[in-house]
């Protein structure tokens, strides 16, 4: 077999180990997705009304208002999954770096790469399945996407593109991290920057300083263009960003995450 073959299976084989551990473990999944699950509700119900009152023309009532808001919330809440599922993963990866495994892997004639790719593959897979479940909780709170077949695959495909680039820098601070309880706070901002974005709010009413860092941050375009895709309204330049900083974080991220993987296989 080639290198580029033993590289796959071997991914492939980590990548089994990634999922079987993300099904003896559920709990950690559950409190990822119950986290967005939970902003939704709150933001809907408890500040739906009166936020989303600039979002319908003339004095609407309170419901519209709500179902309004609740469009445009969405997007924001989705990604703040796909960011949760980061959280997630930099925590694992941690564990496997504190606990041995790695050392045992290390005797063992396995590709280097596919350690860390399986962390990004069980990633991805936790942050589309999370998204199915939060969306799955908007529609029953009456989210109605105007979306067509390919507009949805169109932002299921920057959803999980995003994912990606999410998970490469989740790997980089787990490994960096010096024990799993860093692991699991130096993340952390990654949920946060939906709120300090389009998210929630639009960056329009923010203060100066605020509404720049707003508009120049990742989560600003990556929302606009799953928010622009599933209300089937055009796109614009915003999707030739969400894309360049998707590649822009995985890329950079993977080259992080391999030399400290490499020089922690070097110094321990």
């Amino acid at each position: 077999m080639t290198t580029l073959a033993l590289t796959v299976a071997d991914s492939a084989t980590m990548f089994r180990r990634q999922l079987k551990h993300l099904l003896r473990y559920p709990a950690m999944t559950v409190l990822l997705v119950g986290m967005p699950v939970v902003f939704l509700l709150l933001f809907v119900y408890v500040f739906g009304g009166q936020l989303g009152a600039g979002l319908v023309p003339g004095h609407a009532g309170a419901g519209a208002s709500r179902g309004a808001y609740l469009t445009f919330i969405v997007p924001g809440v989705l990604l703040m999954t796909v960011a949760a599922a980061a959280n997630g993963t930099a925590i694992l990866v941690a564990m496997d770096m504190t606990e041995g495994i790695i050392a045992r892997f290390r005797t063992m004639a396995i590709a280097r790469a596919s350690v860390l790719t399986a962390h990004v593959l069980g990633s991805v897979v936790q942050a589309l399945c999370g998204v199915a479940v939060v969306l799955g909780v908007a529609l029953a709170l009456g989210f109605r996407p105007r979306a067509g077949v390919l507009e949805w695959l169109a932002a299921i495909g920057v959803m999980a593109l995003f994912a990606v680039a999410l998970a490469w820098l989740a790997v980089a601070l787990g490994l960096a991290a010096k024990s799993v309880e860093n692991a699991s706070n130096t993340p952390m901002v990654l949920t946060l920057l939906p709120f300090l974005g389009s998210g929630f709010v639009n960056p329009a009413t923010m203060p100066t300083g605020l509404r720049q860092f707003a508009q120049y941050q990742p989560f600003t375009p990556v929302t606009d263009t799953v928010r622009a895709l599933l209300g089937g309204a055009p796109v614009g330049s915003s999707a030739l960003v969400a894309v360049a900083w998707c590649v822009g974080i995985a890329a950079l991220s993977s080259l992080w995450a391999t030399r400290l993987y490499e020089r922690r296989r070097i110094t321990h």
